[in-house]
């Protein structure tokens, strides 16, 4: 079965980028655009199985090419609501958006609500279950009991580093830009002076080297992000 078509629609570089990037790594083929304009030109030239739209866009906003969408298409549509209050998310549905997640957003659960609307739509048969453990060249995370081991030794980290850790460990050699992190992990804009991050992360290097990781494989890419290998 050729792997679904998806087209993310937000002016978020960062965001759509990162996005594309865990979308691609679960075998969905991915097309990005930036803007309103461009994304309803394809979206109405292209056929896509569903369409990651952002709600606030330049040049067409993402209610307007929802609008467009629907006067073509019958393509699913999931809107990513940058406020997600009652009256945007209830704006989004009357237009015709399949469903609507409020930013910063769970990676995890944005692809539950894919799977669910692709499963209805007859585009993949059978659930994609959630990933609970990871296992990776001595390094155990489990999602359900937030635990983590290297060669057997506990590590104890508080949710904050399991959720940063669980997210780079669970798309290797794959450079997550701070931007994304801030906003999936810490759930706010990432601000330039903000060290938030950087001391998570040092907190967690610190904790897995003294369980005698090799310091290489948790990496900072200066002026971008952060990559597991």
């Amino acid at each position: 079965m050729d792997p679904a078509k998806l087209l993310v629609i937000d002016d978020d570089q960062s965001l759509n980028n990162q996005l594309t990037t865990l979308l691609r790594n679960r075998s969905f083929d991915v097309q990005q655009q930036f803007d309103g304009e461009q994304g309803l030109l394809c979206a109405v030239q292209k056929k896509f199985d569903l369409i990651l739209l952002d709600a606030m866009l330049p040049d067409r906003d993402g209610f307007s090419v929802l609008h467009h969408v629907r006067n073509n298409s019958n393509t699913p549509v999931i809107m990513l609501m940058n406020d997600g209050t009652e009256a945007e998310r209830i704006k989004g549905l009357s237009i015709g958006a399949d469903d609507c997640l409020p930013k910063p957003f769970n990676p995890e659960e944005l692809m539950l609500r894919i799977d669910a609307i692709l499963r209805r739509t007859g585009v993949i048969q059978s659930p994609v279950k959630s990933q609970l453990e990871i296992h990776t060249n001595g390094l155990k995370l489990n999602k359900r009991t937030q635990s983590t081991y290297y060669s057997d030794r506990e590590i104890t980290l508080t949710p904050t580093q399991f959720k940063l850790l669980w997210m780079l460990v669970s798309n290797p050699n794959e450079i997550l830009s701070k931007a994304f992190l801030y906003k999936t992990i810490l759930e706010r804009e990432f601000i330039l002076y903000d060290r938030s991050l950087d001391m998570h992360m040092s907190r967690v290097r610190k904790k897995l080297e003294q369980a005698g990781m090799p310091k290489d494989r948790l990496k900072t890419i200066h002026g971008t992000g952060y990559c597991f290998s």
